[in-house]
């Protein structure tokens, strides 16, 4: 069944931080190098997607406990897996073969749950991640035209990205953390232009990130400024990630699910990080917060970002199958 058939029926959930969960294995230098990246010139702890090639085995752990805990959908482990990203490991060269083995890996784990459970299909979201650098802003207070990335060098990089995560078996791209609409329209254009060279159509889930208590991305969008510079676009579903816990998360989603005729998604963190950086909201408190969005048919699709673990999914895939989801054509006249 396709996607769309599957969300007019039902609440799909997305699963939950892919970097809480690789942090929990407590990963030294090693870990991340493997036998063939030893000689390395550059540090590579705490370079994530890198373990798609040197520690797959845990990836895979990782997508299988997240399908367990009941996500209809899981990401790759790709969020930085772009040329631009990995240039601060000197690892440039390897952002095609990062997308196709993170999409490989998910993939493989997709199909061993759909044959376990042929009545819930499970989808595989090639994650695209922001990158560090932003289109529209200057890097330097002291010279505000600078930039540190164009356009075409973003869509450059993205394309290489997309075919990875295509040859890999992704069924859909989640173009996610977006504070940059400039950064996103690129990753979105270089989409559009290898779905075109390649005659496929695989959907695409848009998700910005909205800062602070401002109500706007890092680029100064407000909600609704963010849904129409997206509505040009053909997309599977429009919604917001990170950045802010599930309460504080709500008011911006609702907005937007007010005035969009999308598909809406929601993958909040685990409320706001503590004085260590860490996430302390349980699964059950994440639980009851989500379940106001679903009480305010307010989204299609629902999981989690940091500070999430399949002990969280699991308690949000149990309370979305109270709800019916949200109807996008009651908002068709917006």
């Amino acid at each position: 069944m396709s996607i769309v058939k599957e969300l007019e029926q039902r609440i799909l959930v997305l699963d939950g931080a892919m970097g809480t969960m690789i942090q929990n294995h407590n990963l030294e230098e090693e870990h991340f190098r493997g036998e063939r990246f030893l000689d390395h010139p550059a540090i590579l702890k705490g370079n994530n997607d890198l373990l798609s090639i040197t520690q797959p085995e845990i990836i895979k752990d990782i997508h299988r406990k997240y399908f367990e805990a009941g996500a209809d959908i899981v990401e790759t482990n790709t969020f930085s897996s772009t040329s631009i990203g990995m240039a601060d490991y000197q690892m440039e060269i390897l952002a095609y073969e990062l997308n196709y083995e993170s999409a490989k890996i998910a993939k493989e784990v997709s199909k061993e749950y759909l044959e376990k459970t042929p009545n819930q299909p499970r989808y595989v979201a090639g994650s695209i991640g922001p990158t560090n650098k932003t289109a529209s802003m200057s890097p330097d207070v002291n010279d505000p035209g600078y930039r540190a990335i164009t356009f075409d060098e973003l869509v450059t990089a993205y394309k290489e990205q997309v075919n990875g995560l295509v040859d890999g078996g992704s069924d859909l791209f989640l173009v996610e953390t977006i504070f940059d609409t400039l950064n996103a329209k690129a990753a979105l254009y270089a989409i559009n232009e290898i779905k075109e060279e390649r005659g496929i159509d695989i959907p695409v889930m848009v998700s910005g990130t909205i800062t602070d208590a401002s109500g706007r991305t890092l680029s100064g969008q407000t909600v609704e400024a963010f849904r129409i510079s997206m509505s040009h676009i053909p997309i599977l579903s429009i919604g917001f990630n990170c950045a802010l816990g599930a309460d504080q998360l709500l008011p911006y989603v609702k907005r937007l699910a007010n005035q969009s005729d999308l598909f809406v998604s929601a993958h909040p963190n685990a409320g706001l990080p503590n004085a260590f950086g860490a996430y302390d909201q349980s699964p059950t408190e994440m639980q009851t917060l989500i379940e106001d969005y679903l009480k305010q048919n307010a989204v299609n699709i629902i999981g989690g970002c940091c500070g999430t673990t399949p002990d969280h999914i699991r308690l949000i895939a149990e309370v979305a199958k109270k709800y019916t989801p949200r109807n996008p054509k009651l908002h068709s006249d917006v």
